[in-house]
């Protein structure tokens, strides 16, 4: 490595996952002139990376958990088709992941959590943008804004101190009324009370197609990609010296885990052990809904979010705590379908095609972006829970500047990986 610069030239990484965090990455090392080979057991963007909701948000700094959060969870335990879901067999698993979310909640814990979300998110769109355009797709990103409706006005009190965290990090958030959101999204059942409204937000309206042009790109710039499972190391003094994988061994000079929900079982081979949970989320695609949206619309109550995609309309959302074994509950994206005809005036739910992923979550909603405090040649950037795509551009410039060894440009230290 030229540590004048923080350039590889001579180095080589390793990463691990080619969802959008390890696409990303690829492409800010391979411009920094590492020579890169990523691997995965799955082809580029065809997992968590595709099933998204496709929103680019610099404004999502609020954290999960929250007060009374406690209160919620038997709830949780009760509804099998709710909007958050545990379930009661992997209660006992699932349990001390639990106790650190709830321990997340409180008000100054969410003070700090939000900040350092504000800090990573702030240049998400720019980030994503100059990628795009050096892989060919930037009319993938979109910049037209964030809807967010309220069917009641106790939900929407509710936020008050999010949104004031939005504001006070200097985000543009309108407060609508009714006419004001027919006027946004015509399609719109007349059912809601309250909405915010942030201009400045972006998405993409393929986010499977990007994450693919951004491997791509990579592998167009000399990346290698292999498509095996990984499986474990070989460590020595000098930390992982051969990555074992399904093709066979690899030999390792730096090592990046981008491996989303699966990548603390990596981690942890590494003798960097982080709490992380499988939030399962599901999506349903219309194909032929018979209108379109004009930009990301979530629905506060109802947990989940439409997008207009190239392939059609995306009813995305819920959660699931069921871990990364268990088979899909399909009624709960069935579930997505009846919200739809509840939201819209009139929308075609026919021919619709579910789909269900595994989201990469952190007890106190901070992904992992971090060097390991064990080895000196590895690096981590995951649990972006449901903001991966958002953070991945940005992650990806951060870690690139770990492997370079130059400093950050944000106080990286809310991201460590030995922070619990």
């Amino acid at each position: 490595m030229n540590a004048e610069n923080g350039t590889g030239r001579d180095g080589h990484v390793t990463i691990i996952g080619v969802g959008i965090v390890g696409a990303s990455t690829a492409l800010h090392l391979l411009q920094d002139g590492w020579r890169v080979t990523l691997l995965d057991s799955e082809a580029p963007g065809s997992q968590t990376s595709y099933g998204n909701a496709g929103a680019i948000s610099p404004q999502s700094i609020n954290p999960m958990a929250g007060p009374g959060i406690l209160k919620q969870i038997p709830g949780w335990l009760l509804d099998p088709l709710g909007p958050l879901v545990l379930r009661k067999r992997y209660l006992p698993k699932a349990l001390p992941w639990l106790m650190k979310f709830v321990a997340a909640g409180t008000p100054a814990r969410i003070a700090e959590q939000s900040k350092a979300l504000a800090a990573l998110h702030a240049p998400v769109i720019d980030d994503h943008e100059e990628l795009a355009a050096l892989a060919g797709v930037k009319h993938l990103i979109h910049r037209q804004g964030w809807l967010s409706l309220y069917e009641t006005d106790a939900n929407f009190n509710g936020d008050a101190a999010g949104r004031q965290r939005m504001l006070d990090a200097g985000h543009e958030i309108h407060e609508l009324g009714p006419e004001e959101i027919a006027q946004l999204e015509p399609g719109l059942a007349p059912i809601f009370k309250h909405a915010t409204w942030a201009p400045n937000s972006g998405h993409t309206a393929n986010p499977g197609a990007l994450t693919k042009a951004y491997a791509r790109q990579a592998a167009a710039m000399g990346a290698e990609i292999i498509q095996a499972k990984a499986l474990g190391f070989e460590v020595g003094t000098d930390g992982p010296h051969t990555l074992k994988t399904s093709q066979g061994n690899r030999k390792l000079d730096r090592l990046v885990i981008a491996a989303g929900a699966w990548s603390a079982r990596l981690s942890q081979q590494l003798g960097d052990g982080f709490p992380l949970e499988s939030e399962r989320g599901y999506h349903m695609m219309l194909p032929n809904p018979g209108f379109t949206t004009r930009r990301p619309v979530s629905f506060n109550e109802r947990k989940f979010m439409t997008t207009t995609m190239e392939e059609g309309l995306r009813l995305a959302g819920t959660v699931e705590f069921a871990g990364l074994e268990a088979p899909p509950t399909w009624g709960r994206a069935d579930k997505l379908l009846a919200h739809a005809s509840q939201v819209f005036r009139d929308v075609d739910t026919s021919d619709a095609e579910p789909w269900m992923g595994q989201r990469p979550a952190t007890p106190d909603s901070l992904p992992v972006i971090s060097g390991s405090p064990h080895h000196a040649r590895v690096f981590y950037a995951f649990g972006h829970g449901h903001l991966g795509l958002t953070g991945g551009a940005v992650t990806g410039r951060h870690i690139a500047a770990l492997v370079g060894g130059r400093a950050p440009e944000i106080d990286l230290t809310p991201f460590r990986v030995d922070r619990y």
